[in-house]
């Protein structure tokens, strides 16, 4: 069996990181924009960069069935589950209880795309999801019980409903997009997401979007690093793994997050949130190891 190309060692790495900025992003954004504005923004501007850059580069076009499907996975894993999130965030739901809600995505894939798209995965994959989840608890274990006494049901009902948009649109998409040409696929991904949030911005929030240095930063930043660069990763290994193995990458994320707002926002990082960095650490190694 060939190793491994150094692209596809260093991609799962890369994207960890550079999703794990989201949820800062997310504190930084809902500070002087309504969430749904801010996310409408952003995924229409991706969509513009992604398709100017496909028409530059000559990529392959998907045929119409292709671009439906890939807009339809576009609204669960940029519309439903951003919006979920961003709408919880700005609703008082600790990053905490969100981290953890999100947690609950890799599990859900990896048991519906096992049912769903057959995808077989041997006990070691399956304890690795375990392991990964364990991880996740530790690390926002303490940050989970902080504000939890004011938290109502609206926001973790949110974040509930973005992580499933997550799952499928995730399973939709490592089901569906295949053979999409990536460019083009990505392009009527956050087409579809716009289709969905710019209405429903103009709806509840009258297009509301700061005009402050760090908004202007804040959408930079989810445009060019999340929506551009993390996406495109996320699609690409999609084509070339298991959902169950691109999901587990998740596990890590709200452990970078932890120590991103430690650093940021001087949040205390405990041991244990430390010791379940190392934790979330190994069951991603478990799940996504060939």
């Amino acid at each position: 069996m060939n190793a491994p190309s150094p692209i596809v060692r260093i991609a799962p790495v890369v994207f960890v990181f550079l999703w794990s900025t989201g949820f800062i992003v997310a504190r930084y954004a809902t500070d002087g924009s309504g969430p749904l504005s801010f996310l409408a923004l952003r995924v229409v501007c991706a969509a513009i960069v992604l398709a100017v850059v496909a028409v530059a580069s000559g990529g392959p076009r998907p045929d119409r069935a292709a671009i439906g499907w890939s807009m339809l996975s576009g609204v669960g894993m940029h519309a439903v589950y951003l919006g979920g999130v961003f709408i919880a965030i700005d609703n008082g739901l600790p990053s905490g209880v969100g981290a953890l809600i999100s947690g609950l995505h890799p599990v859900i894939t990896a048991v519906v795309g096992a049912i769903v798209l057959g995808e077989t995965l041997r006990r070691r994959r399956w304890w690795g999801v375990a392991i990964g989840l364990a991880g996740v608890a530790l690390v926002v274990g303490e940050r989970a019980t902080t504000g939890i006494d004011g938290v109502t049901a609206g926001p973790v009902a949110a974040a509930a409903i973005g992580t499933l948009g997550m799952s499928l649109g995730t399973l939709l998409q490592r089901w569906s997009g295949r053979t999409t040409p990536l460019m083009w696929g990505t392009v009527a991904q956050f087409s579809g997401a716009a289709l969905v949030l710019t209405p429903l911005a103009m709806l509840i929030e009258g297009v509301n979007i700061g005009t402050d240095a760090t908004t202007i930063i804040s959408v930079i930043w989810a445009v060019l690093v999340l929506s551009v660069a993390a996406v495109l990763i996320m699609v690409w290994l999609l084509q070339r793994t298991d959902a169950a193995a691109v999901s587990s990458l998740f596990f890590l994320t709200p452990a970078l997050s932890a120590i991103e707002a430690a650093i940021l926002f001087g949040e205390r990082l405990s041991p244990t949130s430390a010791a379940g960095v190392g934790v979330a650490a190994i069951g991603v190694a478990l799940a996504t190891r060939r």
